[in-house]
């Protein structure tokens, strides 16, 4: 994974700043968010050197801020009992500081709703959406436009699946 960070010179003249890996990693275990740029609602000086993603990773962003991240699901071990797999998702959600995000995971354990638009962009895999009432199956360069929804994100496949995703702070209603 490579990304490239543009900015600004002293004077004035457009410059590559950051050329390279993702910052900050979390959870390659089962699967893994890869930070790419992270906003906080601040005015951004496209001077400075800063690596906005080179920070703690938590799954939404701060207030009026936003995240832009590569997240990848591994399949599912086969065999592996729902306790267990309740236990282990619920660790993974306090690690990234979203615990309070599992509202309702009586459908499945990774279920979870934030108070974000997300623009999703499925890259490798085959994945289902999965909502309260409704579900989906997405191939790669499929669009998800996430409005806030209690949702969980299922791999079909045997291979880990790659997504990636723009989560925006919103008002929601």
């Amino acid at each position: 994974m490579r990304r490239i960070v543009t900015g600004h010179n002293e004077a004035g003249k457009s410059i590559v700043t950051i050329d390279g890996p993702p910052a900050c990693s979390i959870g390659e275990d089962v699967g893994g968010l890869f930070e790419l740029w992270n906003t906080d609602g601040d005015t951004i000086n496209t001077t400075d050197k800063i690596d906005r993603a080179d920070s703690e990773i938590i799954l939404s962003p701060p207030a009026g801020g936003t995240k832009f991240r590569y997240f990848q699901i591994n399949p599912t071990p086969a065999g592996i009992p729902l306790e267990l797999l309740q236990a282990a998702t619920a660790a993974a959600f306090e690690q990234v500081g979203a615990g309070h995000h599992r509202v309702d995971t009586a459908k499945h354990p990774a279920m979870h709703k934030t108070h974000t638009i997300d623009y999703i962009i499925l890259l490798k895999g085959d994945v289902t959406l999965l909502l309260d009432e409704d579900e989906v199956r997405i191939k790669p360069h499929d669009v998800v436009v996430q409005r806030g929804t209690n949702h969980a994100w299922i791999n079909n496949g045997d291979e880990p699946a790659l997504l990636i995703a723009v989560l925006i702070d919103s008002n929601l209603s």
